[in-house]
Parts: structure tokens; sequence; C-alpha cells
């Protein structure tokens, strides 16, 4: 299935223990309509308030019921922040997040003096001007494969931080009609084979330094060599990410 959802009122995408998760829900609503305890298994876990556009999950099930009416039934049992918009059988041995074979997270900035009180759960308001330039310039040094120890939480488990990022894009739709001379919204699209605890936040919020003035953009590289976190930005806030594509 590919599953969207606002992440504003969950705890992220896995159970725990005491908890409200997106996970919980969708295993809840499964349950209900065929009376099956199933385990959902996720391309990834988004952290509390993280969104996404296309989650994909698989799980096993002996409910009969046809594949095109998944949908409809699943949805009519689960919240309105929740929504399956794709059904469809796949091999027994078929895992959602090993297989994966790329991963893209958009982060969203709202530019402008005036927060938009309609995207407030999924944006990220950010009063002042950015140097949109010198963002780009960072982004860029964070195409192929590198270690990206600097940009992960502490969390993160031990292993390997080496990770391949394919692109790394930023779009900027302009606002004229606010008045704000340079107002709008900035997507920042970053796609990889994988992705660290917090990293796509860790970076964005060294990009927003990038933006202020206070770092160079050709400092993202000098912060990757490092492999040390504390020489990167804070972590964006979670409410401006989504899991936006996963592809296999």
């Amino acid at each position: 299935m590919v599953v969207s959802y606002d992440g504003t009122a969950y705890c992220g995408f896995q159970i725990q223990p005491r908890d409200h998760t997106v996970q919980q829900e969708l295993e809840r609503a499964i349950y209900v309509l065929t009376g099956e305890r199933v385990k959902v298994i996720s391309s990834g876990r988004t952290d509390a308030g993280v969104h996404a556009k296309a989650q994909v999950i698989n799980f096993l099930t002996e409910c009969i019921i046809p594949i095109d009416r998944w949908c409809f039934a699943v949805n009519t049992r689960l919240p309105r922040d929740i929504v399956v918009h794709k059904a469809s059988e796949a091999p027994l041995n078929f895992h959602s997040r090993h297989h994966a074979k790329r991963k893209t997270y958009r982060y969203t900035i709202q530019r402008s003096k005036i927060p938009d009180v309609f995207y407030r759960h999924t944006r990220f308001h950010h009063p002042t001007r950015l140097d949109l330039s010198e963002m780009q310039n960072g982004l860029s040094h964070l195409v192929g494969e590198h270690d990206f120890s600097a940009f992960c939480s502490a969390r993160t488990p031990v292993g390997s931080h080496v990770r391949t990022i394919y692109e790394a894009t930023m779009e900027f739709i302009a606002e004229p009609s606010s008045g704000d001379g340079q107002a709008g919204v900035i997507h920042i699209y970053i796609t990889g084979n994988g992705f660290l605890y917090n990293m796509v936040r860790i970076i964005v919020g060294t990009l927003l330094q990038i933006g202020q003035g206070k770092r160079s953009g050709v400092e993202m590289n000098q912060i990757l060599l490092s492999g040390d976190r504390n020489k990167a930005g804070p972590t964006a806030m979670a409410h401006g990410l989504t899991l936006w594509e996963v592809s296999y």
C-alpha cells in the first residue's frame, strides 16, 4: 500500500508502547476490517510531526477482499489525517524497507514576514531573507557517496554512516502578492539510497544558517569531511519535512 499522512498528531510512524503512532492506526484499521492482527512494515520510520506523501507499507493477510476494494475499505476505518491511495499484491518476499532503492524527502520553508496559517503544520516559517544561491551551493556538496556522521543525531544506531545522495535540489515559488519583496515557498528535495536519524533536518538547519549569511555554501563540504556533528547546524523543525517518494 501507498499511504499519505499528516504527522502532526502522531509520535512518528513506528508503534511505541505509550504513544499515538501512524502504524498503530493502520494496524487497528486492518484489524477492524479483517479481524487479523497484522504487522505493518514500512519503507522508513518518520519522526514525530513528520508527514508522508507516499509512505510504502506491506503486510500479510488471508482476507479475500478484492484488491481494488482495499483502499476504500481501509480508508473508511482510518482517521482523516491518514489516507491509503494505492493497494496492490506483492510477492511474498517483498519488504518495503529492504527492497527500497531510492527515497526522496522534501523540506518546505515559508519565507515571508507573516506566516501562512493554512500551512502552519507543513511549512517551517522563516520571516527574514535568505540567500537562495548560497543555499543551493551548499546543497550541491552533498551529492555523491559520503560519510554523513556530521549530519546525524547522536541517537543514530552504531554502524556505517556512509550514504549516497543522488540528487539535492531546491525550488523557489515566489508569492509577490504578499507585498514582501522576497516572499515565497522554498522546497528542498533530497534523494538518496538511505538516510540517517535526523539527517535531512540537520542538513536543512545548516542550509538555513548558510541562507542567513552565518556560513558560506562551501562550508557544507568542510562539515562533511569533519564527521563532527558539532560542526553542523541545528536540527530543523519536524513539521516542514515530508517523505515524498520511495522507488523500487
